[in-house]
């Protein structure tokens, strides 16, 4: 009866949204597929999930519950920074990184700048309907939010996330990472020159169709 629930499995049901291919699920957690083909598996046969046309979770309590496990875990391990990247995916809401992890996730994990270890916000742009959804989301695991970076003496532990609400969230999809477009990503890297010009010409060289040219500016970020 609870054979299939260990971590990996609750991350999977978590991920699961209708339709989804195991390929898909198994990039949004960052693991390997085959080791999720066999998690899947394992919650068919336990009747967790059921596969016609894509993945769905029989029960939305059977979600909620992994959901409350989770959030119940973070209280004694706290989510490390890639685990981070993970965990919006639970929330069932739409999102997309933006700012730096807009450039971060499209130089896929190439260009890193303006955080450390001791201090890592991530940059999610969401929906302004669902800020207060966002909120009690992350409000579970213990992590702070805003619209703004803060400091981080302001905040208890190196993570945060800082909300970008729009009228609506538009995503592309790299490695699994929903993202804003890199014609958007493109227009913040130029409007911060200074800064990402590295990242600008890191792009340059990924992308046959992207061109990063532009003046120098003296803004910062």
């Amino acid at each position: 009866m609870f054979e299939p629930c260990n971590e990996k499995a609750l991350k999977t049901l978590l991920a699961i949204e209708s339709g989804d291919s195991i390929s898909e699920v198994a990039r949004k957690i960052d693991e390997n597929r085959e080791t999720i083909r066999r998690v899947v598996n394992s919650l068919e046969e336990g009747d967790y999930v059921e596969y016609d046309q894509g993945l769905s979770v029989v029960s939305p309590a059977v979600r909620e519950a992994a959901l409350s496990f989770l959030a119940a875990s973070a209280a004694v391990s706290p989510p490390s920074i890639p685990e981070a990247y993970v965990l919006p995916h639970f929330a069932g809401l739409d999102f997309a990184y933006t700012s730096i992890d807009a450039v971060y996730v499209w130089t896929r994990g190439g260009y890193q700048v303006a955080r450390e270890p001791a201090d890592y916000p991530l940059f999610i742009a969401v929906d302004e309907s669902d800020l207060e959804k966002w909120e009690r989301f992350f409000d579970r695991f213990g992590i702070p939010i805003g619209q703004e970076r803060q400091l981080s003496e302001e905040v208890d532990g190196p993570i945060q996330y800082v909300l970008e609400a729009r009228e609506t969230v538009k995503a592309d999809s790299v490695d699994g990472h929903p993202v804003i477009s890199i014609d958007d990503t493109l227009s913040f890297a130029r409007d911060h020159y200074a800064t990402f010009q590295p990242a600008l010409d890191m792009l340059d060289r990924m992308y046959d169709d992207v061109e990063t040219t532009a003046d120098y500016r003296r803004d910062s970020f």
